[in-house]
């Protein structure tokens, strides 16, 4: 995969380019009226749902966690709360979590959010040589190795995806 900045530059990239990992920009036009950001990015640049994941803002413990789903499903939240050692956990409140990535919904990227959360990717990340996160705005998946994914983020790996 080749580097590709241009005018893309969002945290998410510039901690890409500073960890020195190889990523692909995938730009596709948003439309604001797109009932799933996620699977609309899948749609409109072609690529296999299963392969696209979306980045959820979990809270576990009063504490603001990540978990990372395919976009073809959902998060199970008792599994990405016991993947995290806990028993439960609840969605984030929208506005705690664009506070706490600094990005926008629907463009909350794993990488480079303002104050990093434990994190969780769902286990079927593994089984593709790359798949697609938001690039950390509306109508930008950023293309990544799951490992480079999993070492930038310090993620921990679990069957945390239920089938929409």
């Amino acid at each position: 995969m080749a580097k590709k900045m241009a005018s893309q530059g969002t945290p998410a990239t510039a901690a890409l380019a500073a960890a020195g990992v190889s990523f692909v920009l995938h730009p596709y036009s948003h439309d604001p009226s797109a009932a799933s950001y996620g699977l609309e990015a899948a749609e409109v640049l072609g690529i296999d749902p299963k392969r696209v994941f979306k980045t959820l803002m979990v809270e576990v413990e009063g504490k603001l966690a990540v978990g990372i789903v395919p976009v073809s499903g959902n998060l199970d939240l008792k599994s990405v709360a016991a993947a995290l050692g806990s028993k439960k956990a609840a969605m984030a409140d929208p506005k705690a979590a664009e506070r706490r990535t600094g990005y926008v919904l629907g463009g909350i990227s794993p990488l480079g959010q303002r104050q990093p959360s434990p994190t969780v990717l769902d286990e079927s990340a593994l089984s593709y040589d790359t798949i697609l996160v938001s690039g950390g705005r509306r109508g930008l998946d950023i293309e990544i190795a799951p490992g480079d994914l999993i070492r930038l983020t310090k993620a921990v790996t679990a069957p945390i995806g239920a089938k929409g």
